[in-house]
C-alpha cells in the first residue's frame, strides 16, 4: 500500500497543474474582451470554478471516494464507456500537446529563432516521459519541488510599484470590450486543471481536507491571476494592454539589472516548470482513462504509445495563431468535460442510490 497525497500536495498539484501557458496572455484577454476593469471578471470565473469543485466535491462524497471509473462501470456497459473514455483521453491528451507547442513556439521566438522548433518539443516530451512512468505519487513531489522554484517569482510584481499608477484603472467598469461570451468561456479556460482532481479520488484519503485543499489550490491560482492582472492593468495602459500579445513577457522586460541582459529570456525559462506540470497532468488524466480499456499494457508502453501520438500531432498547426486556434477549440471541449463530467456522475450514482434502496 503506498501513502494517500497529502492536502498540502493536492493542493500544490491542483494549482500546478492549473497555472500555465495562459498567465502571458490572459491581461490581454481581460483588455480585450471586456475594457476597463477587465481584471474583475476573474471574480466570478474564480466563484464558477468553485462551484466546480463543489460538484466534484459532492460525487467524491456519495462515491465514498470511489474511482470514477468504477462508479460507471458499475451502470453503465463498457462498449458505450469505451468511446467516452477515448473521447476525454483525446481531449486531454491533445490539449496537454498544444500547451507544450506553444511554449515551445514562444521559446523559439525570444532565444532561438533559427532553431527547429520540433527539437526542443522532442526535449521536452522526453523529460515529460521520464515524469509521468513514475506516476501520480512521484508527480505530486516533482510539483511541490516546482512550485518552490517558480513561486517566488510573484514577488518580482514588487518591482513594478515605482510605475504604478492607480488612475489607469478609470472609474468604468467593462466599457469598450467586445464579444464578451467568447472571452468569458475563454478567460475562464485559464483556470482549467482543478477539474482533473476528479481522477485523484484513489490517491486520496477519504476525508473533507482532501476536497478542501482542491479548494485552496483554485483560492490561491484566483490569487496569482488578481495580483498579475492588477499590476498589468495599473502598470500599462488599457490601449497598450490590448496591443501587447504577450504583456506578460513585456513586464518581465521592464526588470533590467546591471550585469544581466534579457533577464525576461532567463525568468521565461522558470515557466518551463509550470508547463511541464500542466501537460504531464492532463497525459496523465489521459493515461487514466485508457488504462481502463487496455488495463494489461504495461504502463512504459502505454506512456510512450501516447506520448509517439501527441508527438506526431504536434507537428500539424506550424504557427502560434494555429496553436491558439487548437488550444481554444480544446479548451472549450475542457470547460463543457469539467462541468459535464461531474453531471453525469451526480446522476449515475443518485440512479444507484436508488436502485439500492429499492433492494432494501
Amino acid at each position: 500500500m503506498m501513502d494517500k497525497l497529502r492536502p498540502f500536495h493536492i493542493t500544490v498539484l491542483v494549482y500546478m497543474t492549473q497555472a500555465g501557458i495562459v498567465m502571458f496572455t490572459l491581461p490581454r484577454s481581460l483588455a480585450d474582451y471586456f475594457g476597463t476593469n477587465g481584471w474583475l471578471v476573474l471574480i466570478p470565473c474564480f466563484l464558477l470554478s468553485s462551484f466546480n469543485i463543489f460538484l466534484i466535491s459532492l460525487v467524491f462524497r456519495l462515491g465514498k471516494g470511489r474511482s470514477v471509473f468504477e462508479i460507471m462501470e458499475q451502470s453503465i456497459p463498457k462498449w458505450i464507456l469505451y468511446p467516452f473514455y477515448i473521447g476525454l483521453a483525446s481531449v486531454w491528451l491533445v490539449f496537454g500537446c498544444m500547451i507544450g507547442k506553444k511554449y515551445v513556439l514562444l521559446f523559439q521566438m525570444l532565444s532561438f529563432p533559427t532553431t527547429n522548433p520540433m527539437i526542443f518539443k522532442f526535449a521536452m516530451d522526453i523529460l515529460l516521459f521520464l515524469i509521468l512512468i513514475k506516476g501520480i505519487y512521484s508527480i505530486s513531489k516533482t510539483a511541490t519541488l516546482f512550485f518552490w522554484m517558480t513561486t517566488w517569482m510573484f514577488l518580482l510584481l514588487l518591482w513594478f510599484f515605482p510605475a504604478f499608477r492607480w488612475e489607469r484603472f478609470t472609474p468604468f467598469i467593462l466599457q469598450g470590450g467586445h464579444d464578451q461570451v467568447k472571452g468569458g468561456i475563454e478567460v475562464y479556460a485559464a483556470f482549467l486543471g482543478y477539474e482533473l482532481s476528479i481522477l485523484l479520488f484513489p490517491y486520496v484519503e477519504k476525508t473533507k481536507k482532501s476536497m478542501t485543499a482542491i479548494y485552496v489550490g483554485n483560492g490561491l491560482l484566483s490569487l496569482s491571476y488578481l495580483s498579475l492582472c492588477l499590476i498589468c492593468f495599473g502598470f500599462f495602459s488599457l490601449g497598450q494592454l490590448k496591443r501587447l500579445l504577450y504583456p506578460v513577457l513585456d513586464l518581465l522586460a521592464y526588470i533590467q539589472l546591471p550585469f544581466i541582459e534579457r533577464l525576461e529570456n532567463l525568468l521565461y525559462g522558470f515557466f518551463l516548470f509550470l508547463i511541464l506540470m500542466t501537460v504531464v497532468m492532463y497525459w496523465w488524466a489521459a493515461e487514466e482513462a485508457v488504462k481502463r480499456i487496455v488495463p494489461k499494457l504495461k504502463t512504459t508502453v502505454l506512456v510512450f504509445v501516447m506520448m509517439a501520438v501527441s508527438y506526431a500531432i504536434s507537428f500539424i498547426p506550424k504557427t502560434l495563431d494555429q496553436v491558439n486556434v487548437w488550444i481554444t477549440n480544446l479548451g472549450y471541449a475542457s470547460v463543457g468535460i469539467a462541468f459535464g463530467f461531474p453531471v453525469l456522475l451526480l446522476i449515475v450514482l443518485l440512479i444507484q442510490g436508488k436502485a439500492r434502496s429499492s433492494h432494501e
